[in-house]
C-alpha cells in the first residue's frame, strides 16, 4: 500500500492509456488502466477511485453508460470525461479534458483534487 489516491483510467486506446497513466502518476496517483467500461466495473468491488478519467468512445458498454455507473459506485469519485468528440456531447462530469491531452491539461484537471 502506498498512501497514494488511486485513479481509474478507461481508456482502449493503449497509447493514450498509457501517456494519462504516466501523467497522473507525475501527479501523485496510483493509476488502474480499464481497456473498456466491462474491465473498470469489474474491478469496482476491489478499487475506490478518487478521480477517473474515461474515454467516451469504448468497445462494448459505452462511456457514457460508464460514466452513470462510476458516478452511481463512488459519488464522490472526481469524474474527468476526455473524449475526441465534441465538449457539448460529454455526459455530466466533474471536468472535460479533450484530446490531444498534455500534461500541463491534466493538472489543470486534477490540481484541486483532494489527495
Amino acid at each position: 500500500m502506498t498512501g497514494r489516491p488511486l485513479a481509474l483510467v478507461v481508456e482502449d486506446a493503449a497509447d493514450q492509456a498509457t501517456l494519462l497513466g504516466r501523467y497522473l502518476d507525475r501527479e501523485g496517483f496510483d493509476v488502474f488502466i480499464a481497456p473498456d467500461a466491462e474491465s473498470a466495473i469489474a474491478a469496482f468491488p476491489d478499487i475506490h477511485p478518487v478521480v477517473a478519467v474515461l474515454d467516451l468512445l469504448l468497445p462494448g458498454i459505452s462511456g457514457h453508460a460508464c460514466s452513470r455507473l462510476i458516478h452511481e459506485r463512488f459519488p464522490d469519485c472526481y469524474l474527468v470525461v476526455s473524449s475526441v468528440l465534441d465538449v457539448a456531447d460529454y455526459p455530466p462530469a466533474d471536468a472535460a479534458l479533450p484530446k490531444p491531452v498534455t500534461g500541463a491539461d491534466l493538472h489543470r484537471v486534477v490540481e484541486g483534487v483532494p489527495r
